[in-house]
């Protein structure tokens, strides 16, 4: 039996798309080999590889001013690439920091700027909410505006797009692809794929193309986002199999109906989920504003630390796992990525309202 999985990242991942990993493992179409044995410039693999791209630009509305791009070292890895490509010597860039991921973008971009003779400015901080656009206030002139769309740890994600004249560049690792976005306003969007479209080991890029074009070329070429879209992210070996699963997921996606079918039912997870919380909020704290409330990622305090363990351990009775709050904040976090069934969060949320009433 299958746990209800509510881990974090990497994250639970739709059945029908590893039953067809595992039915294809040892001979993928016929081939006689696994997807894992051939070769990146194999007709076979581009076929995947292609197929991979045409769907999350079709779900996703993604123009034909904007590249699909595939890269390797996780989201971590953009932090510090994408300032070495877009912050040019003596210019700035700006960040957005309301939460430990945005902290992370911006302390990578300080490194790079100090290397590449570069700056950094906070255009915006807030604790445990989005910054409104009246409270971002960017250098003019500025190389991009960076945010994190969803800061999955303290459960604070924008339910908008910050409006600027900068190019845009987004961290939406955390919630890429619950919903359909206006991909046409930003410059780059970036996204770790282990928390709605695949497994760890991959990020996909939305590229303008302008924007890309005009990257650093000092830097190693290996390094440039200009390499990776002019060799269709295939310039040395890609992760194929990583890549061959977030093509399932795309087919999975398809199937339920798309993203506007996705977005509903994310919204009723989330729903059934925090009306539970709020039932008893003399019980359950909720620290994040209710207007920067993460539909991906809910968190919460309950009273003392052992009842907090308490309730980790009724969940583990029930077959829930991944409930516990970052090592950095501690609590309670309840990840409903797209993969995560209608079904485990009415358990969750009957757990929440027994675990209440038990113990309140």
């Amino acid at each position: 039996m299958r746990v209800l999985n509510f881990n974090a990242g990497p994250a639970t991942l739709p059945l029908s798309a590893l039953e067809l990993a595992r039915d294809e493992l040892v001979d993928f179409g016929g081939t006689g080999m696994s997807i894992l044995e051939h070769s990146h410039r194999g007709k076979d693999y581009d076929a995947v590889h292609q197929e991979a791209k045409s769907l999350l630009r079709d779900m996703l509305g993604v123009p034909a001013t904007h590249d699909i791009l595939f890269v390797q070292g996780g989201a971590s890895q953009l932090f510090a690439q994408v300032p070495m490509n877009f912050l040019p010597a003596g210019k700035s860039a700006d960040y957005v920091v309301n939460g430990a991921w945005g902290e992370k973008a911006l302390a990578e971009a300080k490194v790079v700027g100090k290397m590449l003779g570069g700056e950094t400015h906070v255009a915006a901080q807030a604790d445990m909410r989005a910054p409104t656009d009246d409270e971002i206030k960017p250098n003019p002139g500025s190389a991009y505006l960076h945010y994190t769309s969803n800061e999955t740890i303290h459960g604070v994600e924008f339910h908008r797009i910050p409006k600027t004249t900068l190019p845009l560049v987004c961290d939406a690792s955390s919630d890429f692809m619950w919903k359909k976005t206006d991909v046409s306003k930003f410059a780059l969007v970036y996204a770790g794929a282990q928390k709605n479209v695949g497994p760890s080991g991959i990020v996909v890029l939305l590229a303008q193309k302008d924007f890309v074009a005009q990257g650093r070329k000092d830097i190693p070429k290996i390094f440039q986002l200009r390499t990776v879209a002019e060799n269709d992210s295939l310039y040395n070996t890609p992760p194929t199999f990583a890549i061959y699963l977030i093509r399932n997921v795309m087919r999975w996606i398809k199937s339920e109906g798309g993203l506007d079918a996705v977005e509903k039912r994310n919204r009723e997870k989330a729903k059934l989920v925090y009306d539970a919380l709020d039932a008893h909020e003399g019980f359950y704290r909720l620290p994040v504003d209710k207007g920067s409330r993460s539909v991906m990622n809910v968190v919460f305090r309950l009273p003392t630390e052992a009842l907090e363990e308490q309730f980790l351990a009724e969940a583990k009775k029930q077959k829930m796992v991944g409930l516990k709050g970052h090592r950095s904040v501690g609590g309670m976090r309840v990840s409903l990525y797209n993969a995560v069934p209608v079904e485990w969060a009415r358990a969750l949320a009957e757990l929440i309202e027994g675990f209440a009433k038990k113990n309140g």
